[in-house]
């Protein structure tokens, strides 16, 4: 296994925990094959831990290990396993939700690769190159760990040379749609559809929050709505009233269907497919209200109109959802972009209140659920930040 030395300042970040390498943390110039394993050196080429190398959307590679006598293979992924599947015990046997993240990445002991657990059913989404070619050990790790998984899909978060998004593995196909509970509420998902599924396991604790605590006997604006989970866990909390705003023409027919399989009309359902923006406008000009507004917008897109990007661009987003948000309304703000610190996100929350000349207070701050396990040194694998807040009237 080839040694490479490593700065000061990585050798400090490694050992608090943060297993993401970064192209300054190698002192000299750095060639590898992808998946290549390496021992990672201080400058007097003592040992500081074992990594991967992979070209990928953040940094070039992973410590997966601080133990010398560790391998990346089939037993240490196994290993792995074990330890995830004794800390998801009571999502398990909860009969109340039947999908959540089985595995998180560096937060649970293999960098660049997830598991999502859907009803019996598992996806497995690959972050690089460089952690594929671990592919055969991993997935007989994790069926020797999970020998209940009824199937297996694939999904490919990098550019494969063959185009390859989604593909199913082995095992069972799963129905389609595949309908699974989370906080008792029936969702559809599509697990060989794109990249996406139909709900983004991630907010399960904001969307139990919405359900149990801020929807009865109110408006609820849902915008950037995708497939209406956040509809959905309005109504059945007892919004008198939902209304979801999403640019993408699938939009109406997953978000009607996400309320007929919780026996719910649709059709008695505001729906607009439309750009969040113009929808806006409109609503002002309108002069509509709404008593619960939830804004979750990508981190970056484009649209034949205009390009949006959280960092630039939230704080007049969210500016002009305030003025339909009525007084002492609120307003569920999230973002999920990892390059978006949480005191710039604050600051843009602020500034948008001050703008608008209204008041405000924070009454609840989410970040990922307990199955979304981090690493203690990575803030940006802590990569959500949603906060629920009251806007006070004057």
């Amino acid at each position: 296994m080839k040694k490479i030395t490593i700065t000061q300042i990585s050798e400090k970040k490694i050992k608090a925990g943060n297993p993401l390498l970064q192209m300054e943390d190698f002192p000299n110039e750095l060639s590898f094959d992808e998946g290549e394993l390496v021992e990672l050196v201080d400058s007097r080429q003592k040992f500081v831990a074992k990594a991967y190398l992979t070209k990928q959307n953040k940094g070039v590679g992973w410590v997966f290990s601080l133990d010398n006598a560790d391998s990346f293979n089939e037993a240490f992924f196994k290993k792995q396993f074990e330890k995830a599947k004794r800390k998801r015990t009571d999502l398990q046997s909860d009969p109340e939700t039947t999908t959540y993240r089985l595995f998180n990445a560096e937060g649970d002991g293999i960098p660049g690769v997830t598991i999502d657990h859907y009803d019996g059913f598992a996806v497995v989404s690959w972050y690089s190159e460089g952690i594929f070619r671990y592919q055969t050990a991993i997935i007989a790790a994790f069926q020797a760990v999970f020998p209940e998984t009824k199937g297996i899909y694939e999904k490919f978060r990098y550019q494969r040379k063959d185009g390859l998004i989604s593909r199913y593995v082995r095992g069972d196909a799963a129905p389609t749609p595949l309908i699974v509970k989370e906080n008792g509420i029936n969702y559809a998902t599509y697990l060989d559809d794109g990249l996406m599924t139909g709900i983004f396991l991630d907010q399960r604790d904001v969307r139990g929050a919405l359900t149990e605590r801020y929807a009865a006997g109110k408006r609820v604006l849902n915008t950037f709505s995708y497939t209406g989970a956040f509809s959905v866990a309005a109504a059945m909390g007892g919004a008198i009233e939902t209304t979801s705003v999403d640019v993408a023409n699938r939009s109406l027919e997953r978000t009607k269907e996400q309320f007929a399989v919780n026996n719910l009309d649709g059709d008695a359902q505001k729906i607009y497919v439309m750009d969040v923006f113009d929808f806006i406008r409109y609503a002002i000009r309108k002069k509509l209200q709404y008593d619960v507004t939830i804004i979750d917008p990508p981190s970056f897109a484009r649209t034949k109109k205009r390009t949006f990007s959280v960092t630039k661009d939230y704080t007049q987003l969210l500016e002009e959802l305030i003025q339909i948000t009525a007084p002492d309304g609120t307003l569920i703000v999230s973002s999920n972009a990892a390059n978006y610190k949480e005191k710039n996100f604050k600051q843009d929350i602020d500034q948008a209140f001050k703008n608008s000349h209204c008041d405000y207070r924070i009454l609840e701050t989410f970040h990922l659920p307990s199955d979304f396990a981090v690493p203690a040194g990575s803030k940006t694998s802590d990569y959500l930040k949603v906060f629920i807040i009251k806007k006070l009237a004057r």
